[in-house]
């Protein structure tokens, strides 16, 4: 049996089949596609248990009017077209620019433009096959300047190129999490009455943590405050150059009132090798420390229950110490690929 089908025609059918939740209308899909690939009506009947008159009767209402002609058939009852390709790209366009929370607003979006009707199922398969998956969008700073933030990364990337044997760069800033339970998404067996629980604590007390981290050595220096102030910057500066007797260190910081402080000030006059690159305003994008402590929180905190603050603590700073341990994951993520932020540009 010679070829009834053209490529186009072949992936129509195909893209209806997933979408499609009337059985009937399913197995005169299969059946017309069977026909292109060379089965006899015989062994269609005997899969699909419909017979020759049917089968030549979809081929020529398909043949005749497209897949929304096969769907709309009297055997149906209402109207159960799908939306063309066309119809599909402007739904894809309208989804990049304007973020629908359900499947809902979706699907009476398509039946109010295109009075197509779709089930929740149905939409949802129709937003996987055109690429969409669901989560959150990510959240920057409003006022984030573009021009600042390549203007930095300019002079980031002429120091990091000029760099001597001894020299370091440090992304320095300052963290500040709780002594509380917070729990996370994970993988948890259905159908237990309980689901799964963990415990909490009604502690309010939080660690200050005032740190950097070096890209090329995957080296991070976290020490524990009372507050962080211009005694805390201080500290840490003692810290490295104790760590780093030699080479000049740059130190990339936001720019925090600790930070201008006159003691601070003082210290780096008398310390001439530290040099500070100051971030430009709203740009933690551009801190790689930021993604060290969204780390520590997925390693350390999340789902995680510290019967004491003083073991909260302690298993705090020993993962700072022990970065080594996850060498190969903290490799692709500590990297100076920055991405930028242009709020300008930015659909609402």
């Amino acid at each position: 049996m010679s070829k009834i089908l053209t490529k186009e025609e072949i992936v129509s059918l195909k893209d209806a089949h997933r979408l499609v939740a009337n059985k009937r209308i399913a197995d005169w899909i299969k059946a017309i596609l069977m026909v292109d690939d060379g089965y006899g009506y015989g062994e269609i009947e005997r899969v699909l248990l419909l017979n020759e008159s049917t089968v030549r009767r979809a081929i020529k209402r398909f043949k005749k009017r497209g897949v929304n002609g096969l769907l709309e058939t009297k055997y149906i009852g209402g109207n159960n077209k799908l939306l063309t390709n066309a119809e599909e790209k402007q739904i894809k366009v309208f989804l990049e620019i304007n973020t629908q929370q359900t499947t809902i607003e979706i699907r009476d979006h398509i039946k109010t433009v295109y009075q197509v009707k779709y089930s929740l199922s149905g939409v949802t398969k129709l937003l996987h096959r055109l690429g969409f998956t669901y989560k959150k969008p990510k959240i920057i700073p409003g006022k984030a300047d573009l021009k600042k933030q390549d203007k930095f990364i300019k002079k980031y990337n002429r120091v990091k190129e000029n760099l001597r044997e001894n020299d370091r760069i440090y992304f320095g800033d300052a963290s500040h999490p709780t002594h509380n339970t917070k729990a996370d998404y994970g993988w948890i067996l259905k159908g237990k009455k309980n689901d799964k629980w963990i415990k909490s604590n009604t502690g309010r007390k939080r660690l200050n943590l005032n740190g950097v981290i070096n890209l090329k050595h995957q080296e991070a220096i976290v020490l524990s405050e009372e507050t962080i102030n211009a005694d805390a910057v201080i500290s840490l500066l003692e810290k490295i150059k104790k760590k780093q007797p030699k080479g000049k260190a740059y130190l990339i910081w936001d720019n925090a009132r600790y930070h201008h402080a006159k003691k601070v000030k003082e210290w780096l006059n008398k310390n001439k090798r530290f040099k500070i690159l100051f971030l430009p305003p709203y740009s933690p994008n551009l801190n790689i420390i930021e993604r060290l402590w969204r780390f520590y929180h997925k390693k350390v905190t999340a789902s995680q229950y510290f019967e004491s603050f003083e073991e909260f603590k302690r298993k705090t700073l020993d993962f700072f110490k022990n970065l080594k341990k996850y060498k190969k994951e903290l490799s692709s993520l500590l990297t100076d690929n920055f991405q930028t932020f242009d709020p300008v540009h930015l659909h609402s």
